[in-house]
C-alpha cells in the first residue's frame, strides 16, 4: 500500500504544518487587499508570503549557490519533510516530483536579472532541487492548470508501485506575481474582497503563495495511524479552455473511480476545489450529486489561503489528514448561504467526525479534473 512517511507545508500562515493546521482551525487566514503592487492598475486580494521570515529560515541551508525566492521555497519545504521521514535523498532509490503551474515565470520580467534564461523553464527549477539534495534521478514536474498537486500524488502512487523507488518527495508549490495575477484578472475571475467558496454572494477567487510537501513509500503492512493514499484518477472532458462542464462531467468521472466500492456513509468529507468563482463552484456541486455524494460534508479551504495553484493539491490533502487525526471536519471559510443549485453538506464551522476516509478533488482550465480517496489505517 502506498503511505504517508512524512510531510510539511510552508505559507503566510506558518512554516510547518501543524502552525498551518493550527491556524486554519482558528479561522484564520492571510488573506489581504493589495492596491498597486507590482504597479498592476486593479486591486486584488492574496494571501502573500513574508518573503523576510522565508530568507530565515533558509539561511541555514545556504550552500553559495543562488536560487530564487520560488526555488527556495520547494527546498525548504522538502528539506523540512526529508528531515522527518529520515531518509537519505541523495539515494538513488528516492525521486523527486514538482507540482507547479508557474514556477519562476516572474523571471520573465525584464526588470528581473541575475539569473539565467533558461530558468524560467520548470525543468530547470526542479534540477536546482535535486541538485541541492545530490540526488542523481531526473526529477519529474507535474504541470496541469489547477490539479496538478492532485496529479503529482497519482504519479507519486505508480512510481512506488512499479518497484523502482522506496521515497517519492513530492512538492507542490507557487508564488505569485504580477504576471499570474494580470492573468486572472484578464479572465475576470479575481474577487477584491476575500472570496466566499459555493456561497450565493461569491464573486470569484483570491489567489495565494504556498510550498507544501507529501513523501509517500510503500508498506505491506500499515498501522491504524498510516495514511493510505488508495485510489486516484484524472479525467479531462474538454469543455472549454477556461470554462468546465457544465454537468461536471470529468469531475463525476474522477469522483466514481476514486470512491470505487466505498460507501459514501463511510467517508468524513469530500475537500473540494472550491475556487468561488461561478462555473467551478456550480459545476463541482452538480458532479458531487451525480456521484451519489450529496449526503457527504463537503468543504474548501481557499478562504484560508486563496488559490496556491500548483501547492493547492497538496497542500489541502495534508490538511485533510491532519483534521481527520483531530476527528474534526474544516470549516469553508466565507460560506454563508448556498448559492449552487445542487445543495451540498457545508459549514462555515468546524464539525466532529470519527469516520477516517476522505476524497480531494480538483480541476482546472482545460476541462482538466482529478480526485484521490485516503483511507487512515488501511485500503479503503
Amino acid at each position: 500500500m502506498i503511505v504517508r512517511a512524512a510531510h510539511n507545508i510552508i505559507s503566510p500562515l506558518g512554516m510547518t504544518t501543524a502552525e498551518n493546521y493550527a491556524a486554519v482551525k482558528e479561522g484564520r487566514s492571510m488573506l489581504k487587499r493589495y492596491e498597486g503592487l507590482w504597479r498592476l492598475p486593479e486591486p486584488f486580494t492574496a494571501s502573500l508570503m513574508d518573503r523576510e521570515k522565508v530568507e530565515e529560515a533558509f539561511a541555514p541551508l545556504a550552500n553559495g549557490a543562488k536560487y530564487t525566492f520560488f526555488e527556495k521555497m520547494i527546498i525548504l519545504s522538502a528539506s523540512r519533510a526529508i528531515a522527518e521521514a529520515k531518509i537519505d535523498a541523495a539515494s538513488d532509490r528516492v525521486l523527486f516530483i514538482l507540482s507547479t503551474t508557474k514556477g519562476n515565470v516572474f523571471l520573465l520580467d525584464k526588470n528581473e536579472t541575475g539569473f539565467p534564461q533558461e530558468r524560467v523553464l520548470l525543468g530547470y527549477a526542479a534540477k536546482q532541487m535535486t541538485d541541492f539534495f545530490h540526488n542523481p534521478n531526473t526529477p519529474i514536474v507535474v504541470s496541469n492548470a489547477c490539479i496538478s498537486g492532485v496529479c503529482a500524488q497519482i504519479q507519486a502512487m505508480r512510481e512506488l508501485e512499479s518497484g523502482r523507488f522506496d521515497y517519492v518527495v513530492t512538492v507542490g508549490a507557487d508564488v505569485q506575481s504580477a504576471f499570474i495575477v494580470s492573468g486572472f484578472q484578464s479572465f475576470k475571475a479575481l474577487s477584491v474582497d476575500p472570496c466566499r467558496p459555493f456561497d450565493a454572494n461569491r464573486t470569484g477567487l483570491n489567489l495565494g503563495d504556498a510550498a507544501a510537501t507529501i513523501i509517500y513509500t510503500r508498506k505491506d503492512k500499515v498501522t491504524e495511524n498510516d495514511w493510505v493514499a488508495c485510489r486516484g484518477a484524472i479525467r479531462n472532458d474538454a469543455n472549454h479552455i477556461s470554462g468546465p462542464s457544465r454537468t461536471g462531467e470529468g469531475s463525476y468521472r474522477a469522483l466514481k473511480v476514486a470512491l470505487g466500492e466505498v460507501s459514501p456513509d463511510k467517508i468524513a468529507f469530500i475537500n473540494t476545489h472550491g475556487t468561488a468563482t461561478l462555473y467551478n463552484d456550480e459545476m463541482e456541486s452538480f458532479a458531487i450529486e451525480r456521484a451519489g455524494l450529496s449526503k457527504v460534508p463537503v468543504n474548501g479551504l481557499k478562504g484560508y489561503y486563496g488559490h496556491t495553484m500548483g501547492a493547492a493539491g497538496i497542500m489541502e490533502t495534508i490538511l485533510s489528514m491532519q483534521a481527520i487525526d483531530d476527528h474534526n471536519i474544516l470549516a469553508t471559510r466565507g460560506y454563508e448561504t448556498t448559492g449552487v443549485t445542487h445543495p451540498l453538506v457545508l459549514s462555515n464551522q468546524n464539525q466532529p467526525t470519527e469516520k477516517r476516509v476522505f476524497i480531494k478533488l480538483l480541476s482546472g482550465f482545460g476541462g482538466c479534473n482529478a480526485a484521490l480517496l485516503f483511507a487512515k489505517g488501511g485500503e479503503a
